[in-house]
């Protein structure tokens, strides 16, 4: 079974894009390629159970496990070392992708304080959304328990569009509520 997203892009999105832009083959009207969603966790990153609890609550709230990554080199001022996990990652593509962006669309980002849409200056030059979660429990898979550890998240959305203009056009097709 197809995601409703998939379908709405397929029949909506599409001819759409294709009568605004005026692409003559259906492959090159832009679309979403992956979603990545990653934390960091800051001076977390020194309690073992806490890091495990945003694993778990990561690993919910996109229905993937969640790869840890890892300082490249040592920050005095950040009291970082080289080799310490200082966040996690996880990049969604195919159907959970649209199935994250369906629930981000229509639960999260409603359900999110003070939210009047995004603003279109989270789109760089390429058509690619950047937005930051400043709690994670906006997400219906998180249960009550894990509410007293409320972490921030960033969700990047990166398409193949091939300019800004492109990337408002596809995303806002697609229902995220961007202002102009």
């Amino acid at each position: 079974m197809l995601s409703r997203l998939l379908t709405k892009y397929r029949e909506v999105v599409v001819p759409a894009m294709r009568a605004k832009f005026g692409y003559k083959n259906m492959m090159a009207v832009p679309q979403v390629e992956k979603i990545v969603v990653n934390v960091g966790f800051g001076r977390l990153s020194k309690e073992p159970k806490m890091v495990e609890r945003i694993e778990k609550d990561l690993a919910k709230i996109t229905g993937q496990k969640p790869t840890l990554r890892k300082a490249k080199k040592s920050i005095a001022g950040f009291k970082v070392r080289q080799g310490m996990a200082i966040g996690m990652v996880v990049t969604l593509r195919g159907r959970r992708m649209y199935d994250f962006m369906d629930r981000l669309i229509a639960v999260a980002l409603p359900r999110s304080r003070d939210f009047h849409g995004i603003d279109a200056r989270s789109l760089d030059e390429g058509g690619n959304l950047s937005i930051g979660v400043r709690e994670h429990n906006i997400f219906p898979e998180v249960t009550y328990e894990s509410l007293k550890d409320i972490f921030s998240l960033e969700v990047t959305i990166a398409t193949n569009a091939r300019s800004r203009a492109e990337g408002i056009e596809l995303l806002g097709l697609m229902g995220f509520p961007i202002k102009a």
